[in-house]
Parts: structure tokens; sequence; C-alpha cells
């Protein structure tokens, strides 16, 4: 039996044993940092300054235990459903540890969520208290009391001096609960080992809603077995080391930020976190992380912004730019192709002094830029273009490109750092079994995997087989035990001359050549030939319109522009070269204003929902096809 397998046939029952342990056994280390406003009465401090602090895992495990016993104060019971609507900080990581200990299921809920839905998965999920981060998220609860009969008590992160009135709801804040639990914990010293212990490997720890692209969110089961397996199953992997240092901004919502937390818990590596993406740039040179996390929108903005202001440079610094990208590509791609090959990484003699010669003139800055050391990226939750992961690749920042869903705790393949397949999501987990049924779906079985959606039967015995093997909806293959992703089965289409179209697969064409594009939807299922709608990158975009005689004309005047018509045409023209004949793009659409969450255009996991983006632009849609035939 490999050491790896050994780990995972070894797990404890729950990430509230594993934070115990790792309490015990490093209790001094630090755990956490996280930016907290500078005490103006401080030398130096200035209103509205801010600092980052530590936390040990001694400190965290105080205010841990202080939530969890605060939460049997307030008659929270074993899986007793507790709602967190908050973005990333610490207080999340806290308040979700804090209802683990204390035997409690987390039910994650999107800050960004509208009060309709937020009512709704707090009313499906039976809730019994909340923690809300502010008084944004509590008024979505107040304004549908009456559809959340379960709710008693609502804690607050960031309250104000008197706190709000909520009829029908105990509000209190976050230092209140933990003094109660300390209270409670002065009577009763042993209650959260007793509650840890008492926890169960099938007893369910989370409730997290997928977004979907229609209809009402699913509530998927995830136990305690699922996170313990998940954290085990990342350090196993090698993916983790307990020397990290690890940026965290990914909203915790999302299973993908979540399962952070597990591995972390494993190795006992420092994890800064920080949700506030606009503040990415200015921390990553900061914390100087050596891993981070991230969805592949945010590389295609760094990769474009990079590209941009080369562009905007001009004359020999633009040239030098694009001569670095096309060397970081074809260093990255060989050497690849070298390694599967023969086992070691190794490029011609004159690509390697090109390289060296790129690194010193581009690709120190920009991985200076990430804080200097950083080892690798994980990337999830969309496919990652693989022109843009050559790019960084061949620059010094691995993108470790993974996969995995909501069902299957968020982790099921991922790159490693010592060989990196670009165009692949790497090698499973240990303990996860990938097949790849007749019609080419993929399907996973493991630990990870989901125990049903709740309440909903009929749709879990839809995606679960008996035997556990879970129907991702998800094309791929398996090339030299590497996964590789093809499209989403359900969007595929088939033109109405018969040919299969993935557009996926395009749509990451485009958007590894067209530095300009933020979203790109490929439309074409019965119709005669394929079309797009185009959202531009305003930050991008903006400055090229004001070099081009554009400048102080809006973002929709921009798009709307003949100039910006022709600009993007020729990249859709440059596309076209690299497709199949039925794969081209004949017409498109540039779109007034790029998509977004707010406008219901996208998930909060950056997704398009395609059905929903069709609508809204159907007459956009009607009129690129208007005047063809359809078969």
């Amino acid at each position: 039996m490999s050491s790896a397998q050994s780990m995972i046939e070894r797990r404890p029952p729950s990430v509230a044993h594993l934070f115990l342990s790792r309490v015990e056994a490093t209790p001094d280390a630090e755990a956490y940092r996280y930016p907290a406003p500078v005490d103006e009465h401080a030398a130096d401090g200035a209103p509205g300054a801010e600092q980052w602090r530590s936390l040990t895992w001694a400190q965290t495990a105080d205010r841990v235990k202080a939530v969890a016993a605060g939460l049997m104060a307030i008659g929270i019971g074993s899986e007793d459903p507790v709602a967190l609507s908050s973005s990333t900080r610490i207080e999340w990581i806290i308040a979700d540890m804090g209802n683990m200990c204390a035997g409690a299921a987390t039910t994650t809920v999107y800050p960004s969520t509208n009060a309709d839905e937020t009512a709704f998965i707090l009313s499906n999920s039976g809730s019994k208290a909340l923690f809300a981060e502010n008084e944004a998220q509590l008024a979505k609860a107040v304004a549908h009391r009456d559809q959340l009969p379960a709710l008693r008590t609502i804690i607050l992160f960031d309250a104000p001096a008197e706190l709000p009135e909520a009829e029908g709801f105990e509000v209190m804040t976050l230092a209140e609960l933990e003094k109660r639990g300390t209270e409670y914990l002065a009577e009763h010293p042993d209650a959260i080992t007793k509650a840890v212990d008492a926890l169960d490997r099938e007893q369910l720890a989370t409730l997290i809603y997928t977004s979907g692209t229609t209809g009402r969110p699913k509530g998927v089961r995830l136990v305690h077995d699922c996170w313990s397996y998940e954290g085990v199953a990342q350090e196993a992997s090698g993916l983790l080391r307990s020397d990290d240092v690890q940026f965290t901004w990914l909203p915790l919502s999302h299973v993908f930020g979540k399962i952070l937390i597990s591995g972390q818990i494993v190795t006992g590596h420092v994890m800064a976190v920080d949700g506030r993406v606009d503040r990415i740039v200015h921390n990553l040179p900061v914390v100087r992380p050596t891993l981070m996390a991230s969805a592949p929108r945010i590389f295609e903005k760094v990769y474009n912004g990079i590209a941009g202001r080369a562009r905007a440079e001009g004359g020999l610094k633009y040239k030098i730019f694009l001569w670095a990208a096309k060397v970081a590509r074809d260093h990255a791609r060989i050497t690849q192709a070298n390694r599967v090959a023969t086992g070691k990484d190794s490029a011609p003699l004159a690509l390697t002094v090109q390289h060296a010669i790129a690194d010193k003139l581009v690709y120190t800055k920009i991985r200076a830029a990430f804080g200097g050391r950083l080892r690798g990226s994980v990337s999830g939750s969309a496919a990652l273009a693989p022109e843009i992961g050559y790019f960084f690749l061949g620059a010094g920042v691995p993108i470790l490109e993974g996969y995995g869903l909501t069902e299957t705790s968020g982790g099921s393949s991922v790159n490693r750092a010592e060989d990196i397949r670009v165009g692949t999501v790497g090698v499973p987990l240990p303990g996860t079994e990938v097949r790849i049924a007749e019609d080419g779906e993929i399907l996973l079985r493991g630990p990870g995997v989901m125990r049903g959606y709740h309440d909903l039967p009929e749709q879990t015995a839809e995606v679960l087989e008996p035997d556990g093997w879970f129907h991702t909806g998800d094309i791929g293959e398996l090339v030299d035990g590497f996964l590789k992703i093809t499209d989403r089965k359900k969007d595929v289409f088939k033109t109405s001359g018969g040919k299969y179209v993935a557009p996926s697969e395009i749509e990451g064409k485009f958007k590894a050549i067209c530095p300009f594009v933020s979203n790109i939807l490929v439309i074409g299922n019965g119709r005669n030939f394929c079309s797009a709608l185009i959202g531009l990158d305003e930050a991008v975009i903006m400055p090229w319109a004001a070099e081009h005689e554009l400048a102080g004309k809006s973002y929709a005047e921009v798009v709307a522009s003949p100039q910006v018509r022709e600009l993007i045409n020729g990249f859709v023209q440059r596309l076209n070269t690299d497709l199949q004949r039925w794969q081209t793009i004949k017409k498109f659409s540039l779109l007034p204003r790029d998509l977004d969450i707010e406008h219901g255009e996208l998930t909060p996991s950056l997704k398009i929902k395609r059905p929903v983006v069709e609508k809204t632009y159907a007459d956009a849609v009607a009129e690129m096809y208007a005047g063809s035939v359809e078969a």
C-alpha cells in the first residue's frame, strides 16, 4: 500500500478532529493572517489604514471553541443547519469551524445572492441560526421573515454600535456569541471534546447550494468524511506543503474556496485571508504567497492587463512583450512535450537562450507582481484556455488546473507542479476513481462524492448510481492518466447541418488570442452556422479607444463604434483559421456591457448562465440569424 493510500485510509472522521489534532501538534505556529484596521491612536495610525495581523493555532482554537460553545448555549445541536452569509474573511473560517466543532451543519450563502434566493436557501435548509456579515445580509432574512419559521438567531460580524431590531429574531454580535460560549465552557469544560468525539463521518457537515443556470439551486449534502478526505488527499497528493503561505481570496461559500480550509488544517501551513477582489493586486506583493487558488477569469484579466499596458507603451516595448509571450508559450509547450516523451524537461539551445533573455526582460516582472515566490496557482471552476496556461508556465507562474464539482466536494483531480500537463486537469486525487462512459461522460467515485441533493431523491437518482458512481455531466477523456475536459455535456450542440460543436473549446481559443475579450458565448444549436455574443474588458478596451479617436466616449459607445468592431473582427477571423469549417464564427455581436453577476448572467463562480444570456440578448441573436435559412 502506498503512503498516500495509507493516509487516505487512516483519515479521521471529520475536519473537526483534524483541527483539534492540528492545534495540539502546533499550538504556537502561525495559522492565519488577516487585514485589520490600524488603531488611529497608535503611532503612524491613520483613519482607514490597515495592517496584517496573525492568529496562532492556539488562538484560533480559543475563538473556534467559544463560537462552538456559544452555538450550544443558544440551543444548536447535532446536524442543526446554521447558515453563513459573508464574504471571505477570517470570521468566516472561525464561524464554519465553530459549526463543525459543535456538530452543526454549515449552509453556505453567497453574500451577492439576492433576498429571494437567500430566503429560499435558508428555508429549504431549515437553518436555525445565521452568521450574517453585516446589516445588508440581515435585511435579506428580515424581508422574508414569514418564510423562515426555523430561523431564530442572527449573529453579525460587522455590527453598528446599536444593534438593529429584527422582529422575530434574536440578533447578537459575534463577540457576544463568543462571550456566551466562554461562559458555557466555564460550566461545561469538556463540551467541545464530547461534541467532536460524537461526530460520525456520515453525519451532515455542509449544505452548499449549486448556483445552477436555471431554476432554484439544489442543496448538495456533504458529510464530515467528504471534508476529511479532501483535506488529507490534498496533502497526500503533494499539492500542499507545511511550509506554504497560501493567499485565499476565493468565495468560501463556494466549494472551491471551502476545500482550501480542509487542506490547510492538515498541513498546518499559513493562510492569508482577504476576499476583497479589488485588493488582490495590492495584497500579492505583501503576502508573497507560495500558493494560491483562483478562477481562470483572473488569469485572463492579468494577461489582458499585461498585454494592454505593453500595447499602450507601444513601439519596442510592445514588440518585446509579443516576442516574450511567444517564447514563453513555445518553451512551455516544447518542455512539456519532451517531459512526456523522455521524462526530462528540455528545450532546444536557441529557445533556451531566448527564454533566459525574455526572463530578464519580462518574466521577472510578472513573477514579482505575484509576490515573487509563487510555486503554483490552482485554477478551477471553469476551463482555462491552454494558451493562457502555456504563457504563465513559460513565465514561471505555473497554473495547476484542477477539476471538481460541488457534488464532489470541490477536488477530484489536479495538476502537480512537478508534472504539469497544460490542457488537462491533472490526475485524480488519491482515493478518487475516474471512468469515462460510452458517450464520453466523466464519472467519478470516491469519498468526496456527495450523499445526495437535499430532499430531492429523484434528482439524486439521476446523477448518483447505487454503486457510488457520480455522473458529472462533463465530457472528457483520460490520456496517460491525465484527465482532459472536452465540454459540458449539456452545452455541446449540433448545427442544423448535423455537426457537433463544443462551444467552450472555441471560447477558450478566442480568449487566448484576443486580449480585449472578457466573456464570449458561442451560439449555434440547430442553426446553420455559429455566431458569438462578445463582452469586452472595459479596463483594456478603454485605453485603446482613447488612442483611436474615441476619447471621452462611454463604454457602450466605444463597443458600438466601427473602429472597435473592426478590431475585434480581426481577432475573430484569426480564430476562424484555427477551426473546422462548421465551427467558424460567421457573425458576432458586441454587448453594450460586460456580463455580470448582478444581472444574473454569471454565477458567483463566474460561469456563464447560457440560457439567461441568450434570453437577455435574444434580439441580438435574432439579428445575427436574420435572413439565414434554417434547416
